[in-house]
């Protein structure tokens, strides 16, 4: 005989979707909870090294033009006392400085567009691992089955997820290059098996996707990926 829904107490016949539903805010709830903070570690990871990673890209930019600018000065310089023994006009290095000026805004606006590849690729790098289904603390979860109450806050052995992290990116010299980032595809996860039981708590009407760990999710409608701050 199967018990009246929960929620309603219609009869089990009419197959509600109120405990589906209630399930899914459930299921929102606690990530909220025990996953938020790791989503903002995440986050802070991520946004941290990705502004690094701009900040020495632009850096090298910058000091490949005012190498050529350097260059340059020198030219016109050697031209003017070379032919009419006297410096350059001001007008010529007023022309100069204004070239490098708008060379170092282009620079810049360069590196501040490449900040969604690098955010992505920064992103790519984070790995999150999930328990083997054989664990005890899976199969035997330490839960009391008549008070519903939790014996354990946590599970042995740490918390849901792990965050990799490397060496900075601004400490490393690079060539004046293109650098390609390669993102990195997890392996798919096998199905975890349903437990066999009497009746089953029926789902919404409409088609579950298997569980993947991914990124946070984005930011509110609005928001921007780049937040200048001082440098």
């Amino acid at each position: 005989m199967d018990p009246d829904c929960a929620i309603c107490h219609a009869p089990a016949t009419l197959a509600c979707d109120c405990e589906a539903k209630g399930l899914e805010v459930a299921v929102r709830q606690a990530e909220s909870r025990m996953m938020q903070s790791i989503y903002n570690d995440i986050r802070s990871w991520v946004r941290a090294h990705a502004q690094d990673y701009i900040l020495e890209y632009f850096r090298l930019l910058t000091e490949r033009r005012k190498t050529a600018h350097t260059a340059h000065l020198d030219r016109i310089t050697a031209h003017a006392y070379h032919y009419y023994h006297a410096p350059p006009h001001p007008n010529e290095i007023a022309a100069a400085q204004a070239q490098l000026k708008r060379g170092i805004d282009e620079d810049w606006q360069a590196s501040v567009q490449r900040y969604p590849e690098v955010l992505e690729y920064f992103y790519s790098l984070v790995e999150l691992t999930l328990p083997d289904d054989n664990e005890p603390a899976v199969k035997d979860p330490p839960l009391s089955a008549l008070s519903g109450s939790r014996k354990a806050s946590r599970r042995p052995g740490g918390g849901p997820g792990t965050v990799a992290s490397g060496p900075s990116i601004a400490h490393h010299e690079r060539e004046m290059r293109e650098i390609p980032l390669p993102r990195r595809t997890p392996p798919p996860l096998e199905p975890m098996p349903m437990p066999i039981r009497e009746r089953r708590t029926p789902g919404p009407q409409r088609t579950r996707s298997a569980y993947r760990p991914g990124p946070p999710p984005p930011p509110p409608p609005g928001a921007s990926y780049y937040n200048p701050g001082p440098y």
